[in-house]
């Protein structure tokens, strides 16, 4: 499976898997976009992420977090 930006659920669980042991309200947008750039499964432009996709991520990864 391939992930895009708009599946905010399924790398928010990659990034939680990945980085089990990060707050994720301590992530900054920065890294944030690399970390997901990195992902095995990623396979999107990173040029096409915004703001709102990655609070949209971020947020799910905090819920799933908690």
């Amino acid at each position: 499976m391939s992930l895009k930006w708009t599946d905010s659920r399924e790398i928010a669980l990659e990034l939680l898997d990945a980085y089990p042991e990060t707050d994720p309200k301590t992530v900054r947008f920065t890294d944030l976009h690399q970390w997901i750039c990195e992902l095995e499964d990623f396979d999107d432009d990173p040029a096409h992420s915004s703001e709102r996709i990655l609070e949209a991520i971020i947020m799910v990864w905090m819920d799933e977090y908690e």
